[in-house]
């Protein structure tokens, strides 16, 4: 799990420990929501507003998370896909489009923690841009 840049000792302990078992989940996608970093949803009729994040799950793993999102959309953070993805996601937001794509990269460094810990897999920042661009 310490393979990514900005995920240290302590949110790999933590993760772990909040997590117990990663079998648990069918899909590495289930995390984001365990963790409350889904959007709230509250549709009537024709609205549909924008609300803030569901905040279940663990408020601790949730803020290291976060703080790991700010710093892989930091400028002192190496160029990696999830960096890039992050960062088109910021630009296109509006008014709060950096705090939407901060969520966003936690929510995706969350999923991402827990497939590398299904499969042991070596974590390769640019996966497949290699490729796309030769």
């Amino acid at each position: 799990m310490r393979q990514l840049k900005g995920v240290g000792p302590l949110i790999a302990l933590t993760y772990v420990r909040t997590i117990e078992d990663p079998a648990r989940f069918q899909r590495s996608r289930q995390v984001g929501s365990f963790l409350g970093l889904r959007l709230k949803q509250s549709e009537s009729g024709n609205s549909a507003p924008q609300l803030g994040i569901s905040k279940c799950g663990s408020g601790h793993l949730r803020w290291l998370l976060v703080q790991s999102a700010h710093y892989t959309l930091s400028r002192l953070a190496p160029d990696s896909r999830l960096r890039r993805w992050g960062l088109a996601l910021a630009s296109r937001g509006g008014k709060n489009g950096k705090r939407r794509a901060v969520v966003a990269v936690a929510r995706k460094l969350a999923v991402l923690l827990h497939h590398l810990w299904l499969t042991g897999e070596v974590y390769e920042p640019l996966y497949q841009t290699r490729a796309q661009t030769a």
